[in-house]
């Protein structure tokens, strides 16, 4: 199992860690701050520092159990298990994800849809929605959207059982990934008295960190689905 430090702080840019496993996916560490790529979000990326030598990590993924693995470049040298390593996150690329990932739940309030599917990056994101007709007042919903960012509105988590959740399936808004389960409880996200629903992202502190957003290309995905792109500026 590997300690995810990203859940008790996602502004941790370095840590320490021990190896404690070695293999051709990449490096299993005894803590991270590296977020597994998984509910649409990216693998984190950045650089193992040990003595005597350094990788590039270009991505993050999730191994057997709770183990994360830190993928690195094609190539490049690894530690051995035991050995002690410092995390560097690439901070741009995680900040980004979580600037594009608080304004994703945003947009779910704006469109209070259900969700088919979604999409994150470090620039922009995407929500698919069961919306059979396009919305008609395209310039309305980014108001409606950067309005909220802009109340700066604080971003917190609880959590709840398996049981709970399942007693509130309003709860989940994702129709096509299910929240993470499998260890009894389930993380939710709260993003001040306007949204609550699981997630095992990372998202900032406060809204106002997404800065203005804007929405672009609304596609048509199939008979009932719409395709809502939005973008950080």
């Amino acid at each position: 199992m590997t300690k995810m430090l990203f859940r008790e702080d996602a502004y941790t840019r370095s840590a320490d860690a021990v190896v404690v496993g070695v293999s051709d996916a990449g490096v299993v560490l005894d803590q991270t701050n590296f977020y597994a790529r998984g509910g649409g979000q990216p693998g984190d990326k950045g650089q193992l520092i040990w003595e005597g030598g350094s990788a590039e990590i270009v991505d993050t993924v999730k191994g057997e159990g709770d183990a994360i693995v830190l993928v690195p470049a094609e190539g490049a040298a690894q530690p051995k298990i035991g050995a002690s390593v410092q995390q560097e996150l690439n901070w741009d690329h995680r900040y980004g994800c979580m600037r594009v990932h608080t304004a994703l739940h945003l947009l779910s309030v704006v469109i209070p849809l259900g969700v088919t599917g979604g999409s994150i990056s470090a620039e922009k994101g995407r929500l698919d929605f069961m919306m059979p007709e396009p919305p008609e007042d395209k310039a309305a919903l980014e108001a409606d959207l950067n309005a909220l960012i802009a109340r700066d509105l604080e971003v917190s988590e609880s959590w709840i059982t398996d049981a709970e959740l399942d007693a509130q399936p309003d709860l989940v808004k994702t129709m096509s990934v299910q929240p993470p389960r499998g260890s009894g409880k389930v993380r939710l996200v709260k993003i001040g008295e306007v949204d609550l629903q699981p997630c095992g992202g990372t998202h900032v502190a406060r809204t106002g960190e997404i800065g203005s957003v804007r929405i672009g290309k609304i596609e048509n995905k199939g008979k009932q689905n719409r395709r809502v792109n939005i973008h950080l500026i």
